[in-house]
């Protein structure tokens, strides 16, 4: 096993227990190794979102019928 230092119990369906078993065999690794990459890889996206919105929390809000018209109007829709 490698560093990781703190446990969990994770419950799986059984199907998905199954798959993380053998994708965890065929990568040499343990299935905690690819649950903790699992979460940090959903963790880096939510950091991203969040420095995403950061980036347009300024931008002016519009409607979802003017986005509409506007996209009709430019060919889009």
């Amino acid at each position: 096993m490698s560093d990781l230092s703190k446990r969990s119990t994770i419950y799986f369906k059984p199907d998905i227990h199954q798959a993380l078993k053998l994708k965890a065999a065929s990568a040499n690794q343990s299935v905690s190794e690819l649950v903790d990459e699992a979460v940090r890889l959903l963790m880096t996206e939510d950091q991203e979102d969040l420095a995403a919105y950061a980036d347009r929390v300024a931008e002016k809000e519009i409607s979802y019928e003017v986005l509409l018209n506007d996209l009709k109007k430019h060919g889009k829709i």
